[in-house]
């Protein structure tokens, strides 16, 4: 399995594939066909590229496809019935931060809360795709933290409103590719102590589901990012707090929380 980091390396952004120990220059096309460069680095401990390493999103997408009530658990705790057909609505690219980077929350628009999410990355232009060919259309598997004015939503306002903000969107720390995104654990953690647990298995909409019904309202570009959704336990950030997002076999994004200023 390689993982797709984007790094600053000799002062500007460039895709890494982290394999076997060491992170390698991406050579050809992330998206077409790509190859492992010169060797870079080492990884450190965590398999990760080493520490001082400004790592980036590693995707900056054309459009995130975000899907609501995807969990069982989280319908139920939000006191809604289980959609019949994927809930989805669109973050700009604008809202992405990477690793490390503080969420900045707006004052004097109530509750902001944390969404741990399994998001996948689109590797070719998918358009009307069924669900049993949807593996061939998926580059691979990323962490996002679907951050959501809460209180907005429940007063009514647009999901592409409420979860719009800039920094609403953190991504990363890399592209896990070669991961089957049908079992995979998925957690939050904030200051630490986890607040969200549960596995992709739990989904109501697999990941090819996703690609498919999608796929089928809109064209799906190289890049595009599909978050599925999040797991029960959802709940607020406050000035100061650290959250994480961690999906088995990519790693774990985390930023810190802070007011706009």
């Amino acid at each position: 399995m390689d993982r797709i980091y984007r790094i600053i390396w000799d002062g500007i952004p460039r895709d890494t594939v982290v394999r076997d120990g060491g992170v390698y220059a991406l050579a050809g096309d992330l998206f077409a066909g790509y190859r492992l460069g010169p060797r870079l680095a080492d990884t450190d401990a965590s398999g990760a590229p080493g520490a001082g390493t400004d790592v980036l999103a590693p995707i900056v997408p054309g459009k995130i496809v975000a899907i609501g009530l995807n969990y069982k658990d989280h319908a139920a705790e939000q006191g809604k019935p289980l959609p019949k057909v994927p809930m989805f609505f669109l973050k700009p690219s604008t809202s992405v931060i990477p690793p490390g980077a503080a969420i900045r929350l707006p004052r004097d628009v109530g509750r902001i809360d944390y969404e741990a999410e399994m998001a996948i990355v689109i590797r070719r232009r998918a358009t009307a795709v069924r669900a049993a060919e949807a593996g061939s259309y998926i580059l691979g598997v990323t962490c996002c933290n679907d951050v959501t004015a809460r209180d907005l939503q429940n007063q009514g306002f647009q999901y592409s409103h409420v979860k719009g903000y800039d920094t609403f969107a953190p991504l990363g720390p890399c592209i896990a590719v070669g991961l089957d995104p049908d079992n995979l654990a998925v957690e939050g953690r904030v200051n630490g102590t986890v607040r969200q647990a549960s596995r992709t298995n739990q989904l109501v909409f697999s990941a090819a589901d996703l690609v498919e019904y999608v796929s089928a309202v809109m064209t799906l570009e190289p890049g595009d990012v599909i978050s599925t959704g999040t797991p029960s336990g959802i709940g607020p950030l406050t000035d100061g707090d650290v959250v994480s997002v961690t999906v088995e076999g990519v790693g774990t994004l985390t930023n810190p929380v802070q007011w706009r200023s």
